[in-house]
């Protein structure tokens, strides 16, 4: 089914009002959510608001909570979620981000107590449409075996990095698994087999089969052995610097997961560049990337997802819209 982006937009926005958050940021909170289903990110967009509802519900998100900056020094700064809207604060934590590199030339916020911020590239893009180059990521509960293990001890904490292009922004939004949980959960509700695999079943034996991965909890980090020591390192990171808790203090049930550590930042490039120079070295190097045909710069396929969604109407879950609008309705 794809509906008009304005329709879904205006679904998630009412159903958010009927949990009791205030119209100015259920509007953003339903636009942020619309727009990562608009891209292609389902996964992260439409497809988490009943789960995001559920934990508005128990508690464990506050509508209304705010965050705020806890000290700071120079372009470095430390923020307190105060377990608002995951993705209202990462919003927040990248605009200041951004506002300090264009008084720095560079800008960073830890952010501690913070709830899941749905789909990261939101805040690579916020920064890069901006035209600053932002970098961010975010830890999570365990979800992903260390390299020699069979037990998840560390997160796929996903990191984002985007590049201001006039053309089309490069941005790259990746969890450090091969597939996140988001997206394994996708390929098993259409009942199709991951394109590579994905991680191991529960007899240990990699498997393309995504239903078999998310039973035996066995994620396969990205580039084996470097991607689990890179999510390692983030997370240390982002735990130090938000003085936040780090993967092993978080909550195991991803309905209960709460109080992630995340750092957001941006660089200007005019503060130290030539006018037209970032620009001319992106151009130069999409083009050298992409030339003979057959690849795509990192970002091109969320444009061209875009497109066809404001065109066509974004493509939505049949079951999940319907519920939704039945809550509003009803």
């Amino acid at each position: 089914m794809r509906i008009p982006f304005e329709t879904l937009h205006g679904t998630l926005t009412a159903v958010l009002r009927q949990e009791g958050m205030s119209a100015d940021r259920a509007d953003l909170c339903a636009r942020l959510f619309a727009e990562a289903s608009r891209d292609g990110v389902a996964s992260h967009g439409l497809n988490r608001v009943p789960r995001f509802v559920r934990m508005i519900r128990r508690g464990i998100v506050d509508v209304e909570a705010r965050p705020t900056c806890v000290s700071a020094a120079g372009a470095l700064e430390r923020w307190d979620g105060r377990r608002g809207p995951g993705n209202l604060n990462a919003r927040e934590a990248m605009d200041r981000a951004m506002t300090l590199a264009r008084a720095h030339g560079i800008g960073a916020v830890a952010l501690a107590n913070t709830n899941h911020w749905m789909r990261g590239g939101s805040y690579g893009w916020q920064a890069a449409d901006a035209g600053l180059i932002g970098i961010c990521w975010t830890n999570t509960l365990a979800n992903v075996p260390p390299w020699g293990a069979t037990d998840p001890r560390v997160g796929n904490n996903p990191l984002v990095v985007a590049i201001p292009r006039k053309a089309g922004p490069i941005v790259i939004d990746m969890a450090l698994s091969q597939f996140s949980v988001g997206a394994l959960g996708g390929y098993a509700a259409r009942g199709e087999p991951l394109p590579v695999a994905g991680g191991y079943d529960t007899d240990g034996r990699l498997t393309t089969d995504p239903q078999a991965i998310l039973d035996s909890r066995r994620l396969l980090p990205i580039g084996f052995w470097k991607g689990s020591g890179l999510a390692f390192a983030l997370d240390v990171i982002a735990a130090t610097v938000s003085a936040g808790l780090p993967t092993h203090q978080i909550v195991t049930d991803p309905e209960l997961e709460t109080d992630l550590s995340q750092v957001f930042i941006a660089i200007d490039p005019a503060a130290v560049a030539d006018a037209g120079q970032p620009d001319a070295i992106a151009d130069a190097a999409v083009a050298h990337l992409i030339a003979g045909g057959g690849t795509r710069y990192p970002g091109a396929g969320a444009l061209a997802t875009r497109a066809r969604s404001l065109r066509d109407g974004v493509e939505v879950d049949d079951v999940i819209w319907r519920e939704l609008q039945a809550s509003v309705s009803g």
